[in-house]
C-alpha cells in the first residue's frame, strides 16, 4: 500500500531552503542503476504491463506537450494494454467536441474518405500542435485498424477530456438538440442565450463577470437539467449520441465556471479544470461498463499526485490525486515521463507562433539530473516500495514544460519539487528527445 509523509515532512525543507538530494553522491546513483529497467522497445516495458492488468486507470504523463518520444512511448504502452489487457478508450487532455470527430473515425462511423491527418487539419485552437501531430496520427490509424476488426461493443474509443473548446461544444450541443425535436431545441436556445455573445470566445466572458457583469452559471446547469430530465427518450434512441450530446453540455457548464473563476486568486479555476477531467473520466468508465479499464494521456503535473508536490501547498489537486481516492491506490497506474535536454515544440507566450526550442540539460541537482548521472540512456523506474529510493524522498526539482515556455527562463521556472517515488507508480526517463512534428 503506498503512503505519504506528513505534510510537514514534505514543506519543511521548503520552506527552510535546505538542499535537494545530493546527485553527486555515489549512494543513490549505485542503487538507482541497480533499479532501473533499460528501455530499446516496447518489448522492455512487461514490468510495467504486468503491473497494469488489473487497475481501471492507467494515467500516462508527460513533461511537456510538444516531445516526440512522450507520444510515440505512450503509444506504445498503449497498443499494449489494448491488445494484451483489453483496455477500452485512450482520453486525452484535449478539447472533447474537435477530437470526438478522431472517435467517430477510429470506429469507422466518420465521413467517406477521412483520414487522421485529413480531421486533424480542421482544428483550430491553439495549440494545435498537441493532437495535430505525426506521432498521433499514427496512433489513430493504428485504433481505426485495431477496431476494423472487432464489433461495435468492443471497440476502442478515443476521447478529450479538457474543460477548453466550450465555444464548440455550445455550437454542438445547439445544433445536436435541433434534432431532437423544437421544444428541447427552444428551451436550450434560451438557456444558452445568456452565453451567447461569448459564444466565439469564452475568455471575453471571464472578463465582463470580473468587470460585474451577469453570470451564467445558473442556464449553463439548466441545459444539463434538461437533457438529464430527456434521457430515456434521448438515450433510449441512440445512447452514444445522448452521451456526446450531455457530454458538450458539461463543457459549457464546466467551462463556465473554470472561465468565470479565472480572474480570481487562488486555486478555483485550476481546480474546477481538475474536476471536469476526472468527471469525463469516471464517465467514459461507466459508459463502458462494469470492469472497463481506461487509458489517460496528460501532463505530469496532472497524472502524478498533487499530495507528493508543492501544488499541495497552492491548494491544487489533479487527476492523479483524485484517482486514488475515489478508485483506490490499487487501481490507479501513474506514470511519469522525463528527459535530460533536446528539443521541444511550444510558444513563447500564449497564442504566439509555434517553434522548436532547444531544451537545455536539467538543473544540476533536479531528478532529471540525477537520472542523466546513472548513465542509462533510456530507463524505467518501478515505484513498488517508496522506501528503496531513499534519495528521491526529499522535494527534487521535477522539470515541467508547458505550452508556452522560455528557456532563458528554465532554470527558474520549470521546476515542481517533488516526492517523486510517492508522485509515481512508475516513471520513464529519456535522455535526449525530439519535438513533436505537427501537421500544418
Amino acid at each position: 500500500m503506498r503512503y505519504f509523509l506528513p505534510f510537514i515532512l514534505f514543506i519543511l525543507p521548503l520552506c527552510l531552503g535546505l538542499p535537494a538530494a545530493q546527485a553527486e553522491k555515489p549512494e543513490p546513483l549505485k542503487s538507482l542503476r541497480a533499479q532501473a529497467v533499460p528501455l530499446e522497445s516496447a518489448r522492455d516495458l512487461d514490468p510495467l504491463l504486468r503491473l497494469a492488468k488489473d487497475r481501471s486507470l492507467v494515467l500516462l504523463g508527460e513533461a511537456s506537450h510538444g516531445t516526440s518520444e512522450f507520444y510515440t512511448w505512450r503509444a506504445d504502452i498503449s497498443r499494449r494494454l489494448i491488445e494484451e489487457e483489453g483496455y477500452r478508450f485512450i482520453a486525452v487532455e484535449g478539447d472533447w467536441a474537435s477530437l470526438y470527430r478522431l472517435n467517430l473515425y477510429v470506429r469507422g462511423l466518420g465521413a467517406e474518405g477521412e483520414s487522421a491527418r485529413g480531421i486533424m487539419e480542421g482544428f483550430s485552437r491553439w495549440p494545435i500542435w498537441m493532437w495535430a501531430n505525426e506521432e498521433t496520427a499514427a496512433l489513430i490509424e493504428w485504433l481505426r485498424e485495431y477496431n476494423a476488426e472487432r464489433p461495435a461493443a468492443e471497440q476502442v474509443g478515443f476521447y478529450g477530456i479538457d474543460v477548453y473548446g466550450p465555444e464548440t461544444s455550445l455550437a454542438k450541443v445547439r445544433s445536436l438538440v435541433e434534432r431532437k425535436g423544437a421544444d428541447l431545441a427552444e428551451e436550450v436556445a434560451a438557456s444558452y442565450a445568456c452565453l451567447q455573445p461569448y459564444a466565439e470566445d469564452f475568455s471575453l466572458y471571464a472578463r465582463a463577470v470580473a468587470q460585474g457583469g451577469r453570470s451564467c452559471e445558473g442556464e449553463a446547469r439548466r441545459v444539463v437539467a434538461l437533457l438529464r430530465e430527456a434521457r430515456s427518450d434521448l438515450a433510449q434512441e441512440d445512447r452514444a449520441g445522448y452521451f456526446n450530446l450531455k457530454q458538450n453540455a458539461l463543457v459549457v457548464k464546466n467551462a463556465e465556471r473554470h472561465y468565470r473563476a479565472m480572474p480570481l486568486r487562488g486555486d478555483q479555476s485550476w481546480n474546477h479544470r481538475v474536476d471536469h477531467f476526472y468527471l469525463t473520466v469516471e464517465r467514459l468508465l461507466a459508459h463502458y461498463g462494469a470492469g472497463a479499464q481506461g487509458i489517460v494521456w496528460a501532463h505530469n503535473t496532472h497524472i502524478g499526485d498533487a499530495r507528493a508536490t508543492a501544488m499541495a501547498a497552492q491548494g491544487q489537486c489533479n487527476i492523479g490525486q483524485i484517482a486514488r481516492r475515489q478508485l483506490g491506490e490499487e487501481k490507479v497506474l501513474a506514470v511519469g515521463f522525463g528527459t535530460h535536454r533536446g528539443e521541444v515544440m511550444a510558444g513563447l507566450s500564449w497564442g504566439a507562433e509555434p517553434q522548436v526550442m532547444r531544451v537545455p540539460p536539467a538543473r544540476e541537482g533536479s531528478f532529471e539530473d540525477l537520472l542523466h548521472r546513472t548513465e542509462v540512456a533510456q530507463l524505467l523506474l518501478i515505484f513498488d516500495d517508496p522506501e528503496d529510493f531513499p534519495a528521491l524522498l526529499e522535494p527534487l526539482g521535477h522539470r515541467a514544460i508547458g505550452v508556452v515556455y522560455d528557456p532563458r527562463r528554465e532554470r527558474v521556472a520549470n521546476y515542481v519539487p517533488s516526492l517523486v517515488p510517492l508522485r509515481y507508480d512508475a516513471f520513464i526517463y529519456l535522455e535526449e528527445t525530439r519535438a513533436l512534428r505537427p501537421i500544418p
